[in-house]
């Protein structure tokens, strides 16, 4: 990964790296409970694509503690004014995994003139979270091995997440049409562990993805094969290409 900096908000402290060139500008939203450091297997390649932009939000790693409870709406609003004093200005290509998804999905409502595409990354939908809620302990134990860390490292951050996810949710029922920008949905193909996700979340999840594609007329499904819950890590280079075709349909060739 590129080295990170911080940047003083309103609200405090965030950390964020910055890296690469071209004409677009591609966010990357972590997942409950996960560093920016979970997209280190698409570096160096994803800089190939644009300038591409990683943070960790309140709560997270180098960040200051949150201010207040993290739902989407206080997400969004610290994300957009850290790109602002970063200097990057939209419209963004925004790239979501898991929870970062359920976000990206309220930023493009809310803001649709700012987002140019959005690429969904086994990512949250609104109706996921009755699922998830239940399976918070699973998710925990599943991140613990994923990201070899101790659950302690995450655990409380998590708990918070998924807490503030629910509010998410209601602000994403709420605000208003998801824009026609381009949408391309990245699904693990295969089963999670039980010490992940219970079979039927599981389930629910799968056909829910179904749903991401078509929140907008451009959308793409790419099931990845070889891939559970982070299809960043387990296969990099089909989600980068996913994300180059996802950007020349954004940002067409200028003639």
């Amino acid at each position: 990964m590129p080295p990170t900096d911080t940047i003083a908000t309103r609200k405090g402290e965030l950390e964020y790296t910055l890296s690469g060139d071209g004409p677009a500008t591609i966010v990357l939203l972590n997942g409950a409970g996960v560093t920016l450091d979970g997209w280190s297997a698409l570096y160096p390649g994803i800089e190939q694509l644009g300038r591409v932009f990683a943070w960790n939000r309140f709560g997270v790693q180098g960040s200051a503690d949150p201010p207040a409870m993290q739902d989407g709406a206080a997400v969004v609003a610290s994300l957009r004014e850290l790109l602002a004093r970063a200097g990057l200005r939209p419209p963004y290509v925004l790239v979501g995994h898991s929870l970062g998804g359920l976000h990206a999905n309220l930023f493009a409502r809310l803001h649709p003139s700012e987002v140019a595409a959005v690429l969904f990354l086994e990512a949250t939908h609104p109706r996921d979270q009755d699922v998830l809620e239940q399976d918070e302990q699973r998710l925990k134990r599943g991140l613990s091995k994923v990201l070899a860390q101790p659950p302690r490292e995450f655990e409380a951050n998590l708990h918070a997440e998924m807490e503030a996810a629910a509010d998410t949710v209601d602000e994403v029922a709420a605000a208003g049409p998801f824009p026609p920008v381009p949408v391309a949905v990245v699904t693990g193909g295969m089963d999670p562990p039980k010490s992940l996700l219970s079979p039927d979340a599981a389930q629910a999840r799968r056909e829910r993805q179904l749903a991401l594609v078509r929140l907008s007329p451009h959308g793409e499904h790419v099931v990845a094969t070889r891939s559970g819950h982070f299809p960043q890590r387990s296969e990099p280079e089909l989600v980068l290409r996913v994300l180059r075709r996802l950007v020349e349909r954004a940002l067409p060739p200028t003639r």
